[in-house]
This record gives structure tokens, sequence and C-alpha cells, in this order.
């Protein structure tokens, strides 16, 4: 049972600082207090848009980039330059795209000072999920009405795509997964695992790729899930082992590649979960060191992005920084 913890102190979380949390001392809401997710009651989440079928795909992946700050810029104008030479169909935008509490309306500004505005100059659509900074809480992450406000702004926007919480995108070739693991993180994930199971179990795409914000395996601070934050036993409201509970049943094994960010570098791991091919790209808009024992094929602790291209059963991808220049590229092919 989760169960509220008691207020005995606060502290706030600087604007360049990452959230991390503190299981004595944060004054967090109960599960009462929470009420459902999704907040509309509605079990009926996970919509699937259908594009245009691709013998090709090519995309860009990043998280953590809502800042504003002139790394945000200088990655945008980095996509920009790789996408317009290799070709990119579209983004999968991972989270923590305002930092550092959300928005509170779609004519909040951060949409034009923190998505609109840095990526002016890219005209294809972001697939897009929600962090833990997207959901308030001043990083926490508990405010879920929040959700609501950035599907409503995919109606504005030519770029922002939103379809749902959690959602499947089918290009022919791929079909995608945009999952919300903050949810997770707070014992909300039922629902999104009947939806997640029975849309794998449906598809017939040569590639499926799922992409969150919570990592499974990371050297970032956050770490692996079930560890988050250094901690091994449950938190009793916000807690990194339902994400794990969550991936080991519903992901690894069963999902081709698993994109995400919540730490801010870009890594490749050595290590698969069930043979799910796992990267982390969340250094977007700001980083964070890297220390963690995993084995990488690759890590770096500066700005930059992920380039993929799926062509057949190949999978390549190369990472660049924020400059675009290319740091790593690797390859693989399914059996």
């Amino acid at each position: 049972m989760l169960i509220a913890l008691a207020a005995c102190a606060r502290w706030d979380v600087l604007p360049d600082e990452d959230f991390t949390p503190d299981p004595v001392h944060e004054p967090y809401p109960s599960r009462d207090e929470l009420g459902a997710y999704p907040p509309d009651g509605d079990e009926t989440h996970g919509v699937k848009v259908d594009m245009p079928p691709q013998s090709v795909v090519r995309f860009v992946a990043l998280g953590d980039a809502g800042t504003a700050y002139p790394e945000q810029f200088e990655v945008a104008d980095a996509m920009r330059d790789v996408c317009a030479e290799r070709g990119c169909d579209f983004a999968v935008y991972m989270g923590d795209n305002f930092y550092n509490t959300g928005v509170e309306a779609v004519d909040d500004p951060q949409f034009d000072e923190k998505f609109e505005v840095p990526y002016a100059e890219i005209t294809f659509p972001f697939w897009t999920v929600t962090g833990n900074h997207d959901y308030g809480g001043g990083g926490a992450g508990y405010e879920f009405w929040k959700g609501q406000v950035y599907i409503d702004y995919a109606e504005r926007s030519e770029k922002w795509k939103f379809p749902d919480l959690f959602y499947t995108v089918d290009y022919g070739l791929l079909d995608l997964f945009g999952l919300d693991t903050n949810a997770m993180m707070w014992g909300f994930y039922e629902g999104q695992q009947q939806w997640l199971d029975a849309a794998v179990a449906a598809s017939d795409a040569e590639w499926k790729i799922a992409y969150g914000h919570h990592p499974i395996l990371s050297n970032g601070p956050h770490g692996n899930a079930g560890v988050y934050d250094g901690y091994s036993s449950p938190i009793p409201i916000w807690d990194g082992a339902f994400v794990k509970d969550f991936m080991d049943q519903s992901v690894c094994g069963k999902i081709d590649v698993y994109l995400c960010g919540h730490d801010h570098s870009r890594q490749w791991l050595e290590d698969t979960c069930g043979g799910t091919e796992l990267i982390v790209s969340g250094a977007g808009g700001k980083v964070s060191y890297l220390d963690g024992e995993n084995p990488t094929w690759y890590e770096m602790d500066t700005e930059g992005f992920l380039w993929v291209e799926l062509d057949g059963k190949s999978f390549k991808g190369a990472f660049y920084d924020a400059f675009g220049n290319l740091e790593y590229e690797r390859e693989f092919t399914k059996e």
C-alpha cells in the first residue's frame, strides 16, 4: 500500500538542477490526494496513429532538452544540419521538455520559449512523451492533470505531437510505443501495461521501438531502474522499482530497442534486457556526470543527440554532439 510521507522540511530545486527524491524529508502527496491516473478516470487511453508506411525510417532521439539554455539551441541547430544531410522523418522527444515544473496551460509561454523557438528551423514532427519535470511538483512529477495540457497543445502546433498519455505510432516498418514512465514511478501502470502488452502482440512491424523518460540501465547519477538515486528499498510513493517491474514484464525481450533520457548524457549500453537494446539520449539541453559501472559501447557527458536509420532488418545508430560532430556509430542486424 502506498502511504504519505511525513513532512519534516523541504528543499527547492534550482532551475539548473535535476530532481533527486528525498524519501525522508519530501512532503509527497498521498495516493488518495493524487486521485486517479489518467486524471479523467478514462482507462481507454493508448491511441494508435497510422502514418504513411515507409521502407526506410530515419529519426533523431533526445530528451531533457527543455531549458531554453544556449545548449538547447546548439543541439537544435546540429539536428537541423545532420537531418538535412542524412535525412530525418521525425524526432522522439523523451521528457523533461519544460524545466522545472512543466506548463500550466496551452498558452503557457514556455511552449514557445522551450520548444517552438529552439526548433523553429526544424519542420518534422516531434513524437513527445513526458518526464518527471513535465508533471510539476518541483520535479517530483505528481501534477498529473498537466498531461491533458500537452495533449491539447498538439492542436496548436505544427510539430508538437502528443496524441495521448501513452500511444502507438505506426510507420509500417516501425511501430513506436510512447510510454509515460513518470506515472509508473507513482505506481500507476496497470492500464498502461495492459495497453502495451496488447499493442506489441498485435504489431506486425519489423521494428518495435519504445521510448520513455526513465532508463532501465544507466551510468548517470539516477542509475538503474529499481535502485534509482541509490535507493535499493521501496520508497512508499515514488519508486523506480515500479519502472523495473514494468520493463521486466512488458519491454525486455519484447521490444527491439528502448530509448530514454532522465540522465543527461548519451550512452549505448552493452548489456541488453532480454535482447532489447538500451540507449540513453538525455543530453538535449544540459548534462550530468557519468560514474556508473554498466559496460557501454559508448558514453559521453556532453550535449548532443542520437540519429537512427532503420532499413529492412538493419538498425544504425549515430551519436552527434551539439556541434554536429559524429562521435560514435554502431549498426546491428536482426536475426
